[in-house]
This record gives structure tokens, sequence and C-alpha cells, in this order.
């Protein structure tokens, strides 16, 4: 059994147009900090990911940034993150994302969030790991989302045996009894990911 005590979460550089989405970054953030869970995530300041860390940041957590050189001053890197991690690049940063993780949450964003979301997806459907991940779905952000990978799964390009382990939470309430709920099985080497010595000729 494996216990939840840090969240890797994406989510855009951006506030977005609707409300609802700081609103929901802000008190998920509280939330993290009130269960003691550590936040992992991109290291900026700005949108959904600066709202997001000062807010946990203010309900007295911790927050880990991992940002990549070339996006410190774009992104305007969170100087008050207790650790921050610098990467040479974005594979970097999402290897050391995925290690220090024991859950990934998705909030609204936009290109880059849906890509690393989607790489874990992928990770997981193929058998690389076992940690829960989870669209935060505010407003029907990621409602788009679901529905292709239904039809994926319709057309049969999602096979059977190679299911799509997508969790949905509709309120950021919902989203740590999800995932608590489907870590509990999970044994924790089984959230290490898998790897394969090359073969020496």
């Amino acid at each position: 059994m494996s216990t939840l005590r840090t969240i890797c979460v994406y989510c855009g550089s951006g506030p977005g147009k609707n409300p609802a989405f700081v609103a929901a970054a802000r008190e998920f953030g509280k939330i993290l900090a009130e269960n003691n869970i550590e936040l992992v995530y991109g290291g900026g300041s700005i949108g959904l990911m600066g709202e997001l860390a000062k807010s946990v940041l203010q309900h007295g957590g911790k927050v880990t940034g991992i940002i990549p050189e070339f996006l410190i001053e774009r992104e305007r890197m969170l100087q008050q993150a207790q650790e921050l991690v610098i990467t040479k690049d974005m594979h970097e940063r999402k290897r050391i994302m995925f290690e220090r993780s024991d859950a990934f949450v998705a909030l609204p964003g936009g290109a880059g969030t849906l890509e690393e979301l989607v790489e874990q997806l992928t990770w997981a459907q193929l058998g690389q790991h076992k940690k829960p991940i989870l669209a935060a779905n505010i407003e029907g952000f990621w409602d788009p989302l679901c529905a292709l990978l239904e039809h994926m799964q319709a057309l049969e390009f999602i096979r059977p045996g190679l299911a799509v382990k997508l969790l949905v939470a509709e309120t950021v309430e919902d989203i740590l009894p999800r995932l608590r709920e489907a870590l509990a099985p999970v044994a924790e080497p089984e959230k290490t990911m898998k790897t394969v010595e090359p073969e020496r000729m």
C-alpha cells in the first residue's frame, strides 16, 4: 500500500478566461497544505501555476519547483519555494517531476499541460508505472479530452488490455479522495519507472 505524500500538478502558465480556474488552483493549494502533501510543479510564479504554488505556501505547505533554465525568466521562477530544481531541458524536468511524485493532477492549461498529462497516461498505459493520473475537470475543461479518449476506444485505437486510466474529478475537493483510493492497492515498487538494460552486442 502506497502513501500519498507528493503530488505533481500540471497547469497553465496563464490564468485562463474563466475565474473558476484561478479559484480552483487557489483552493487546491490550500487543500494540499492542510493535508501535508507536498506540491511538485513547474516552478513558475505566473498563471495557474503561480496561484497554486503561492496558495500552498500561504497555508503553510511545501513547494518544490522544477524549471528548465530557459523558462526561469519567462515563467518568473517562484523564489519563495522551499526547493527549486533547475534543469537543462524539458526532458530532465519531466523525469525529475515523475521521480518526485506519488500521483499526477492536471488542472486547466494549454498545450504543455496537455502534453505532460498525455505522456503520463501513455507511460501508464504501456505498463511503465502505476501512479494515479487525474484530470481536474473544472467547469468541464477536460470534457473534450475525455470524449476523444472514448472515441479512440470506440474505434479500437485504444485496444482492450491497453486502457487509458484517467481519473476525473469535477471539483478540487474530490481530488485527494480519488487519488488515495486509486493509490491504495499500489505497492511502493510499482510507482518506480520500469527500465530495461540495453542488450550488449
